[in-house]
């Protein structure tokens, strides 16, 4: 079985392009969705985040604003918390690999994962990108969401031509949604290819 990442920084549509390779019947582990089932009412790490990040839960799980200022800018916060959340990560994905060894090839989802040196475990990185004017406009347009907050979290991220530079593949999600899916099916249909799917 090959393993793919996918990957790209915020707003450039990585969600929208996951959602089209899961339509089009390829296993896809969503890292930010395991985190949110995680962290969401009766979630396995609620104890762990309150007792570290007390007042940041609550009955509907994690309180997202809340820890989000605990640790946004912090590093050794971040830390703290990545601590609590990666390796809870790492089990539901290992678990993902075993129940789909017997498919071709599949996609990890993993929002940070050049940041993470992920990339060194895979067969190959997929890169979602769009013009910087398009990803600003789509992450502004986000409710709470304000231009020195969306600066911040994009000087966290390694810049997008730095990881379109390290692409194995790269779809496009500056154009249209059809020709986005198009570039999708191509790539399943090469990547099937190659597996001897």
């Amino acid at each position: 079985m090959k393993v793919y990442g996918l990957t790209g920084s915020i707003g450039m549509g990585k969600s929208a392009v996951a959602a089209m390779f899961r339509k089009m019947g390829v296993p896809l582990f969503d890292a930010d969705g395991e985190v949110h089932r995680l962290q969401g009412p009766g979630g396995a790490l609620i104890p762990a985040i309150e007792a570290r990040f007390p007042g940041t839960t609550g009955p509907q799980g994690v309180d997202r604003a809340r820890l989000g200022a605990a640790v946004f800018g912090d590093p050794g916060e971040r830390r703290a918390l990545e601590a609590i959340v990666h390796p809870a990560v790492q089990a539901a994905r290992r678990m993902f690999l075993r129940r789909h060894r017997s498919r071709r090839f599949v996609i990890l989802d993993i929002p940070l994962l050049f940041e993470t040196g992920g990339q060194k475990r895979l067969d190959g990185v997929i890169v979602v990108t769009a013009p910087a004017w398009k990803q600003r406009r789509r992450v502004l347009a986000r409710p709470g969401m304000r231009a020195a907050k969306f600066r911040q979290i994009v000087h966290l991220q390694t810049p997008d031509a730095e990881k379109r530079r390290r692409a194995d593949y790269i779809i496009h999600t500056g154009t249209t949604f059809a020709a986005t899916r198009a570039q999708v099916r191509l790539l399943v249909a090469c990547l099937g290819a190659k597996t001897g799917r």
